[in-house]
């Protein structure tokens, strides 16, 4: 069975309007309805049933409006189905999404708790088909299939409104206590940085194995970069931080201006880099007594002891 229907005739799409038409000529200009049908390149059949729907629906003996064709045949009514994509939505923004099995397995147990009539491969495998997956996702556009960042525990949980109200009152506190301008907020980030990049996608044979692409080498060295921004943009030179034993001064030739840098086995930050860092912080930006400052380290490594 293939996953998307593929219509092989046109029969059938005429709109409203072309119906319209052809059943003002039967009931207002006496035309045959063969011949009414053909004029309009409509099934007769199709035709009489407007007719006869247009005809109930003026003596009020149904609400319905006449219409064409027939409505797509759903598990869910339009209403159900919102109800589900929003509970995805909910689980998602909730760290806890649902995968594609998942999404199948409550689908089913949605169809079962409605009384909804449904395959009989859903009662076989206990969840709902990869075609109705594929079809509700197309009906649902604001859906996507992601890959989740890992995120622990201890983070998603201290970030909640409390801890956050709790933050911006103690920042605004320290900023009224000192008189702290956006000039003296700083932030500091390091980041890991590889000689190697990766590359980009190319177009090759299609059943290839592998495909190689020319790079400086096949395993690059690990450089962490540390730099420092204010509010304002203004920002100080960057510290390297190489995988060596011992730092050389030509590590940094024709870097940035006023750049410095130091060395350990590893190339991540230590807490000798750290204090390195701070030093050459303090000789940049020179806050004092009188001159105080906001200051800001987020780092996604740990500063090894």
């Amino acid at each position: 069975m293939p996953n998307k229907y593929v219509r092989k005739t046109d029969r059938g799409r005429s709109s409203a309007e072309i119906y319209e038409l052809a059943c003002e000529e039967v009931t207002s200009r006496g035309q045959s309805l063969r011949n009414a049908a053909s004029a309009y390149n409509l099934n007769y059949m199709s035709l009489q049933r407007y007719i006869k729907k247009k005809k109930l629906y003026q003596a009020n003996l149904t609400d319905k409006p006449p219409s064409v064709g027939y409505a797509s045949q759903t598990i869910f009514t339009r209403g159900e189905e919102n109800i589900l994509c929003d509970y995805l939505l909910v689980c998602a923004a909730s760290n806890y999404g649902l995968t594609i099995k998942e999404t199948r397995r409550l689908a089913y147990m949605l169809a079962k708790k409605y009384h909804k009539k449904f395959p009989a491969s859903w009662e076989e495998n206990k969840m709902a088909g990869e075609v109705w997956l594929k079809l509700f996702m197309e009906r649902h556009s604001n859906l996507s299939l992601r890959l989740p960042q890992a995120t622990s525990i201890a983070r998603a949980t201290s970030f909640n409104k409390t801890n956050v109200a709790l933050f911006f009152q103690n920042y605004t506190g320290v900023l009224d206590r000192y008189e702290l301008e956006a000039k003296d907020i700083w932030n500091v980030d390091e980041s890991g940085i590889t000689t190697v990049q990766k590359p980009d996608r190319v177009i090759a044979r299609r059943g290839e194995k592998q495909v190689s692409g020319m790079t400086s080498a096949e395993r690059g060295t690990l450089v962490t970069l540390a730099l420092a921004g204010n509010a304002i943009g203004n920002y100080i030179p960057p510290m390297f931080i190489f995988p060596r034993k011992r730092f050389q001064d030509h590590f940094i030739r024709d870097g940035p201006t006023g750049s410095v840098g130091t060395a350990n086995g590893s190339g991540w930050m230590h807490v000798d880099d750290f204090h390195f860092f701070l030093q050459h912080f303090v000789n940049r930006v020179r806050p004092s007594k009188e001159k105080k400052l906001c200051y800001f380290w987020i780092t996604t490594r740990r500063i090894w002891l």
